[in-house]
């Protein structure tokens, strides 16, 4: 499961009991061997459908990490890829990661929290991998407001998601368990670590979209395997 370079457990043990901050500034400098980054071939599934290289002006990415995604935004972009973490390690990481990336829009990197983006009608596209289940469900509209906030007119959010898997599917019952120890564990101890699965499916993220104005598409049927449950999500800001 993990890379020989990867975190041990007695790390995981550690970051896991720490703030969402604490824990990835821990986990910066191992992060990219291990299972929680997104997996490269689903970035490049996901953001081949945005369209050629240099076809986007400026891109965010929100809930960065070290910028893996911001890898693939570089080169199809003309002006600026900015990468939006609260972690300042995963920034940092990010930066030193990224400085060979190809493409030659300009690399801005933003410390923050996602619930309170600081941008206004600055953006063309809007992506964000893996991060969903660091937001509660009662914080997804603020979410969502936010991103559309930074949107310019006839911008887009892009992400991939997942449909609701059935009660039948042995991972919905390992995700719900996964689920159910956070919580127990947060109630028992503090600061939280807000760390969740099966968050942000196709129907809620549809309908909070919906309600911000966006116009919403799933687009099925273009991720490799293993990923082929994954669906991509272009939602435009009308």
């Amino acid at each position: 499961m993990f890379h020989r370079d990867g975190p041990t457990f007695r790390e995981l043990t550690r970051q896991a009991l720490t703030s969402v901050e604490q824990g990835y500034d821990l986990l910066a400098p191992k992060f990219e061997h291990t299972p929680f980054r997104t997996p490269d071939a689903v970035l490049k599934a996901a953001l081949a459908q945005v369209g050629p290289e240099a076809s986007v002006g400026s891109a965010l990415d929100v809930c960065c990490g070290t910028g893996a995604a911001m890898r693939v935004l570089r080169p199809l972009c003309r002006d600026r890829v900015a990468g939006f973490d609260l972690s300042q390690g995963m920034l940092d990481e990010a930066r030193r990661l990224l400085a060979d990336a190809p493409g030659d829009a300009a690399l801005d990197f933003v410390r923050g929290d996602a619930l309170e983006l600081p941008f206004t009608a600055e953006f063309d596209l809007i992506t964000s991998f893996g991060a969903f289940g660091h937001i509660l469900e009662e914080d997804e509209p603020r979410l969502v407001k936010g991103i559309a906030r930074a949107l310019k007119p006839g911008g887009r959010f892009v992400f991939v998601t997942g449909h609701p898997p059935s009660a039948l599917n042995p991972g919905y019952w390992v995700a719900k368990g996964f689920n159910a120890a956070m919580r127990v564990r947060n109630a028992l101890w503090k600061p939280p670590f807000v760390m969740y699965y099966l968050t942000f499916l196709v129907p809620r993220a549809r309908a909070l979209l919906e309600a911000e104005g966006f116009s919403v598409e799933v687009r099925e049927g273009g991720m490799p395997r293993p990923f082929t449950g994954l669906v991509t999500v272009h939602a435009t800001k009308r």
